[in-house]
């Protein structure tokens, strides 16, 4: 079939199959902006789940429904061992522009610029040469005295009541986005949570939506006490065999053609039912029918088309970033796990290995922080990538 038509391919289509299965999610959203909007109390919201599922594409869907909605909005992407300033400089300043366009007050939009560049310059380290310090690229003079205490924390909670103030006046509101949350600095993860505390008991009109790893709730857990109230958690997985179906039947039909019950049987077996993998299948699928409809030896024929382009873009990515010492951890992990998508015992990965458990941790400890593991519970190591230990057991 036309591969330039092809639904699957990143980009084509009017609704991603990252999306399908998902109205549970946009529905509570939506709740979420409507109640906020009102001025009733409301908790931030956390995504978590494994790579694959589809949460960064999420976020995307609901920062536009927010942005529909005449929210301001901001999407940082988190990263290991960087400062939340300056992402969350840029992420605001592009929902302050948001909410200018409505406001009738320029100088009030003004004064919180101000206050957003005072933050944001304290990004900055104290001893930096004047033409080494990062300018954030906002026209109006810093603040004095408000969010440039140089405690995080602190300057935190003085700069999201300025912003949801500033929604407050044209009767919206903020939502900021934060992916690969779980990869913020521990001071971070508990400033953030110290003004979501504080936004809650003001019912003041900003919302943080997080998205990461499974062990996304034990991290905020472990650094304010207090975080299991601050956020509703939800759990992204795999969709359903029905939810699957749609993700694939929806595009194809929007481009006039058909697939056959089996070959849906068996892209839903080969995909595990994983958003990415639905994709990566189902293009495979229609580059190799010659006509409609698809049928499952079209399947079987794409598959190693499209398990060659995860072996590449989606598995060995990630296993290139791994150290041989933590290669020998993931390959040991698989091993144990005989290549399923389930946790093993940190202590069977040893004895596998015929080490002692307090040996390997080191190579564990960077393999959380590399987000290519999480620990599922107590003594119990699991693969953030579905399929990664089947995709283990194949190489040499």
């Amino acid at each position: 079939m036309d591969p330039v038509r092809n639904p699957f391919a990143p980009g084509a289509g009017q609704r991603p199959p990252e999306l399908a299965g998902r109205d549970r999610e946009a529905d509570a959203f939506e709740v979420v902006l409507e109640r906020v909007a009102r001025g009733r109390p409301e908790r931030s919201l956390v995504l978590s789940g494994l790579r694959g599922v589809g949460k960064t594409v999420l976020l995307g869907e609901l920062r536009s429904m927010a942005i529909r909605r005449g929210w301001g909005a901001g999407k940082v992407e988190a990263r290991p061992e960087a400062g939340l300033r300056r992402p969350l400089s840029a992420a605001l300043h592009r929902a302050i522009r948001d909410l200018a366009v409505r406001h009738r007050a320029p100088d009030r939009v003004d004064e919180v610029l101000g206050v957003l560049k005072a933050f944001a310059l304290k990004a900055n380290p104290a001893d930096a040469k004047l033409r080494d310090r990062w300018q954030p690229g906002i026209d109006v003079p810093a603040a004095q005295g408000r969010a440039d205490s140089g405690d995080v924390e602190i300057d935190l909670v003085e700069l999201f009541t300025e912003v949801a103030e500033l929604a407050a006046d044209v009767g919206t509101g903020v939502a900021l986005l934060i992916d690969e949350m779980q990869d913020l600095r521990p001071e971070d993860v508990s400033a953030l949570c110290a003004a979501c505390h504080e936004l809650s008991q003001s019912g003041a009109p900003l919302v943080v939506v997080g998205a990461g790893l499974p062990h996304l709730p034990a991290v905020l857990s472990a650094s304010k006490s207090y975080s299991e109230r601050l956020f509703r958690y939800v759990r992204i997985d795999r969709l359903v065999r029905s939810d699957a179906d749609r993700a694939v039947v929806a595009p194809i039909e929007r481009e006039e053609a058909e697939i056959t019950s089996e070959a849906l049987d068996a892209l839903f077996s080969v995909s595990g039912g994983y958003p990415y993998f639905v994709q990566a299948y189902g293009k495979a699928a229609w580059d190799a029918a010659p006509r409609a409809p698809i049928g499952s030896d079209d399947v079987r024929l794409a598959a190693p088309e499209a398990e060659g382009e995860l072996a590449v873009g989606f598995f060995g990515s990630r296993y290139e970033r791994a150290t041989p010492a933590e290669r020998e951890y993931l390959r040991a992990m698989a091993e144990v796990v005989e290549g399923r998508d389930e946790a093993a015992g940190t202590s069977s990965v040893a004895e596998f290995l015929e080490r002692r458990p307090s040996s390997l941790s080191p190579a564990r400890d960077s393999l959380i922080k590399k987000g290519l593991v999480y620990s599922a519970e107590r003594g119990r190591i699991a693969f953030t990538v579905p399929h990664f230990g089947r995709y283990l057991l194949t190489q040499d």
